[in-house]
């Protein structure tokens, strides 16, 4: 595989910021409850357990930073998933804690 060259500081800026807007766990459990499609803010509240107005303050977050669109019909304000890497990025992360959950949980079953 060909050696990448560093990224620059601007760029780095920029990453960092993607990973801040991820480091919440209620936007992770709004992006959670996304990947099985679009849903209204109605919706995302009964699914998080949030209060509506706290969902939408992450939401709003969330869409600044280009990871989720939303789109209105009548009153209502439908969100989906913008950024197809979350999928990745989530499945990469997720999947990374469960080997090491399960390699720490087998150690202390011996």
């Amino acid at each position: 595989m060909a050696k990448k060259s560093p990224l620059s500081d601007e760029a780095l800026e920029h990453v960092a910021r993607r990973f801040a807007v991820l480091a919440e766990p209620m936007r992770l459990r709004l992006l959670q409850a996304l990947f099985a499609g679009e849903m209204n803010v109605n919706a995302l509240v009964e699914a998080t357990g949030g209060t509506q107005a706290n969902i939408s303050r992450h939401l709003q977050t969330l869409t600044q930073a280009h990871v989720l669109a939303r789109r209105k019909e009548g009153l209502q304000v439908f969100y989906a998933i913008a950024d197809p890497s979350i999928f990745k990025l989530c499945e990469l992360v997720c999947g990374s804690l469960e080997k090491q959950f399960t390699k720490n949980a087998g150690a202390f079953s011996r």
